[in-house]
């Protein structure tokens, strides 16, 4: 009986009713036009110089290769139905609309966050130019005055932020994909309430589609009785749009500015390991203290008064004075943002440089290894020149599917000289670099291209840090605890399995 309620009220929820209006749309309109084609041999043809249009104008276009190889195989195959689904999915750019309200934003604000600071404390000339090249492109500076701790779990980093958040006497930004209600939530909740009644001012951002099979249907109404500001990003509405594509993926705390938390952990049960969905749930996360901080809370501020002015100025947000013993610590902190709105790909490019610059070793933390031509050559290549690269995957998968189509890009790996590792304890959905001990990337970048190419993403690029070090502990600890993958063990599929590893490959951007 709890089992019927359950799928039933999954059933009449929002993402499903939403979802079939939106697919009724489209199935209406390529019906009409399908229909439309049955009157002459001369609208059909119409139509079908309208889809070879539509396939050039792919190839056109300044996208990944791979991206526009599923399209293509889509159009080629279904012209009038795959042609409708590019209209109004397949555009990577966002709708006017969203790119109006945050755009101009930030570039009122990049003012706020200049580089200052220089790269000189940092030895390798390597290093300095990528820090250089994330605060010249990606807009956002690297500070030393920080510290960074890590975190190689959720419940750990869990503790640490309720300690914090019992602290903040100004303000809370809390920005998050996936809010679920439950022991997690619950516990910052009632915090955040309680903050509100003490005068310190609160701000909650979280993703519609991330959140909305998870939340109470008054949430928002909840939230504003409770006194805390709230934003929903890109709501999903019942009609037909490419922005849906384009999703706030980021995970950010900040605590009066002086205090920040980031990484691949969202607010829900299983990230805490208080709910078992996939084995043990491995994560990681990272603590910054510090001047770096004031780069999260530009970030918050921005996608905020996008959608909700508030304020024109941020200096009420800048970090206190820093303390001694920040200034002691070692090595350059770089929190940035990734964003679909432009057509630079920041967060693979820091990735690939990661990869590139590396000499002896590079160990990475992924959930989904659904990677371009461009990262497949950069990895083989590392490996190729002596370089020990590890690739660490979930060995208990959260979707089947994307599990196959990690799976389909071992052979090459592994060939090459890469090493593959799954988690056999459970699910692996940390986002985390680190190369030769001196730099390293903790934050929410999926190597796949939801994360690469359409979603809003942060991420903090740490070099020369003493973190470092707890990071690499972590990977090894991590390795040991895993099984490492063997050419015979990723096997030969057949005919058919080769078939659908081949299809998954060549639809895997539009997954």
């Amino acid at each position: 009986m709890k089992a019927i309620k359950k799928t039933l009220s999954f059933m009449l929820s929002r993402l499903v009713i939403t979802v079939v209006l939106i697919l009724l749309q489209m199935g209406l309109i390529a019906f009409y036009l399908i229909k439309l084609a049955d009157y002459g041999g001369w609208v059909q043809t119409a139509l079908i110089i309208g889809s070879l249009s539509m396939v050039l104008f792919v190839i056109w276009r300044d996208d990944n290769p791979a991206y526009k190889m599923g399209w293509i195989m889509l159009l080629c195959l279904f012209p009038i139905l795959g042609g409708t689904m590019y209209f109004f999915f397949g555009n990577k750019r966002p709708a006017k609309s969203l790119k109006k309200k945050l755009e101009p934003q930030e570039e009122e604000h990049w003012k706020d966050i200049p580089q200052s600071a220089g790269f000189d404390s940092v030895e390798n000339t390597r290093l300095r130019e990528t820090m250089g090249y994330v605060s010249g492109v990606g807009k956002y500076p690297a500070w030393d005055n920080s510290r960074v701790d890590y975190f190689p779990s959720g419940e750990r980093m869990y503790v640490k932020i309720l300690e914090d958040l019992k602290k903040a006497e100004k303000f809370i930004f809390v920005e998050f994909f996936i809010i679920n209600s439950g022991k997690m939530w619950d516990g910052i909740f009632q915090i955040l309430r309680e903050k509100v009644k003490e005068g310190v001012e609160v701000r909650l951002i979280y993703d519609d589609v991330g959140s909305i099979r998870n939340l109470p249907k008054r949430f928002y109404a909840d939230m504003k009785e409770a006194g805390i500001e709230i934003l929903t990003f890109n709501p999903l509405k019942p009609f037909a749009s490419l922005i849906y594509n384009n999703r706030d993926h980021r995970k950010i705390i900040v605590v009066d500015g002086d205090v920040a938390y980031s990484g691949g952990i969202n607010i829900a049960d299983e990230y805490i390991n208080e709910e078992k969905r996939f084995g043990y749930w491995k994560d990681s996360g990272i603590r910054v203290e510090g001047d770096a901080v004031w780069n999260f809370s530009v970030m918050f501020l921005n996608m905020w008064n996008a959608f909700k002015k508030t304020e024109d100025s941020y200096d009420r947000f800048r970090p206190s004075e820093t303390r001694e013993s920040l200034r002691m610590e070692k090595g350059m902190v770089q929190p940035y943002a990734d964003t679909p709105l432009d057509d630079e790909n920041l967060g693979e490019n820091v990735y690939l440089e990661i990869i590139n610059c590396a000499r002896k070793y590079v160990y990475i933390f992924t959930p989904y290894l659904v990677i371009d031509n461009e990262m497949m050559t950069a990895l083989r290549l590392a490996a190729k020149r002596g370089v020990d690269v590890r690739i660490v995957t979930p060995g208990i998968p959260d979707k089947k599917l994307i599990f196959r189509l990690t799976r389909s890009y071992y052979r090459p790996l592994i060939r090459a000289g890469v090493k593959i590792y799954e988690f056999t304890p459970g699910f692996v959905h940390a986002k985390s670099f680190i190369a030769d001990d001196k730099i390293g990337v903790v934050g929410t970048i999926n190597m796949d291209y939801r994360s690469l190419f359409l979603h809003f993403e942060c991420a903090t690029l740490m070099v020369e840090c003493r973190c470092l070090q707890d990071l690499k502990e972590d990977c090894l600890e991590t390795m040991d605890r895993s099984k490492l993958i063997e050419l015979k063990d990723s096997g030969r599929r057949g005919f058919i399995g080769l078939m659908i590893d081949s299809i998954l490959r060549a639809m895997s951007p539009l997954l």
